[in-house]
């Protein structure tokens, strides 16, 4: 079973993107609500994939996808945000974010996006 760990500052967006992967056959091993949690958490459980949230308090999804990428050159991060310039969306991408997701989330989007990396 795929592993993954939600990074969202909004405890409403990590149930949603839960309840989504649970029900696609995924195991969330890990939530944080800020972006040093998450990369402390990544070190830790190593998922599979990494949901990541972009304006988040404490460290951001930008630096906190540099340091995960740092760990990993491998890691699957895809990242989500109710803000969608085209500029960071170029530095997610640059930073090796395997893809990228707006707000409001739907099923069929998230399971898209998910969809897409290969394992």
């Amino acid at each position: 079973m795929r592993t993954v760990l939600i990074v969202d500052d909004s405890a409403l967006s990590r149930r949603f993107l839960k309840k989504i992967v649970l029900e696609n056959g995924f195991d969330v091993v890990g939530e944080a609500k800020n972006g040093k949690l998450g990369v402390e958490m990544y070190k830790k459980l190593n998922p599979d994939l990494v949901t990541m949230d972009l304006i988040m308090d404490e460290m951001n999804g930008l630096e906190a996808l540099k340091l995960i990428m740092e760990e990993n050159p491998n890691a699957n991060v895809i990242m989500v945000s109710s803000m969608g310039q085209e500029v960071i969306v170029r530095d997610a991408i640059i930073l090796g974010a395997k893809n990228f997701l707006l707000k409001p989330l739907d099923e069929e989007k998230v399971m898209n996006a998910i969809n897409r990396i290969n394992f």
